[in-house]
């Protein structure tokens, strides 16, 4: 990374996408997922939006 801030966001998307595996879910389809959901999704439900939540919800 060239830059303090793109490493951190790529730190950020690293976290993300491992989080996921961890928790045997795909990560392409998980963040597809999340993206569909987050705008009109409440922020004190957030968590609703974690992997381990998204398997739940299938």
């Amino acid at each position: 990374m060239d830059s303090e801030g793109r490493g951190k966001a790529a730190a950020i998307a690293y976290t993300l996408i491992e989080t996921a595996k961890l928790n045997n879910v795909d990560p392409q389809a998980w963040l597809t997922w999340v993206l569909a959901q987050i705008a009109d999704h409440k922020i004190n439900r957030i968590d609703e939006l974690l992997p381990w939540n998204y398997l739940a919800g299938e």
